[in-house]
């Protein structure tokens, strides 16, 4: 019976033995699976905070950049407003010049000086790319033309301008104020 017992427990440990080593190495592939998520998951969340870190810093740098592009375009917007009303302020002064003189010139002289501050203040329009818009005897154009009335007439075709009632002005190609005009209804029947 002691020899039997030897083989039990000899057939038991032959046994066991392989069992064992296979116990173990599942539980070892799963602790190395989960240390190689952990690595992956640290690696993810090191990738992430650097990429919210960037995404911050990309976010405040365009607001910089856009605080810096309005500051810009005030700046330039307040500098050509300063050029333009220095220019606008010489035609200012030639008329305070001209009305402080008005008691001793006479009618011609006083003419003769308003005459000077219209072209003086027409140049000055012309320079910033102000132009006047055609209308007398033009056909009319809704675009740069304001119609205020409508005249029947013998001497024009109808739709042709025949009195400016308000100048127009263009800046550019862009109509700035259209003129207000009467326009021909054509011949009455």
């Amino acid at each position: 019976m002691a020899e039997s017992d030897e083989n039990t427990q000899q057939s038991a440990q032959a046994t066991s033995a392989p069992g064992a080593s296979t116990a173990s190495t599942p539980s070892t592939d799963a602790e190395a699976r989960i240390a190689e998520l952990e690595t992956q998951l640290a690696a993810a969340k090191a990738e992430a905070g650097q990429n919210w870190d960037k995404f911050l810093r990309e976010r405040a740098e365009m607001d910089n950049f856009r605080k810096r592009q309005e500051r810009m375009s005030s700046d330039r917007v307040r500098r050509e407003k300063r050029e333009l009303l220095g220019k606008v302020l010489e035609v200012v002064d030639n008329l305070e010049r001209a009305l402080t003189f008005q008691d001793t010139m006479d009618r011609d002289a006083l003419q003769q000086g308003m005459r000077m501050l219209q072209w003086q203040l027409n140049e000055l329009l012309k320079a910033e790319g102000l132009t006047a818009v055609p209308s007398v005897g033009e056909q009319f154009d809704p675009y740069v033309h304001e119609a205020i009335e409508s005249v029947a007439s013998e001497e024009h075709p109808e739709g042709v301008v025949i009195e400016e009632v308000r100048k127009g002005y263009k800046l550019g190609d862009e109509t700035l104020r259209p003129a207000r005009v009467k326009v021909s209804a054509g011949p009455t029947a």
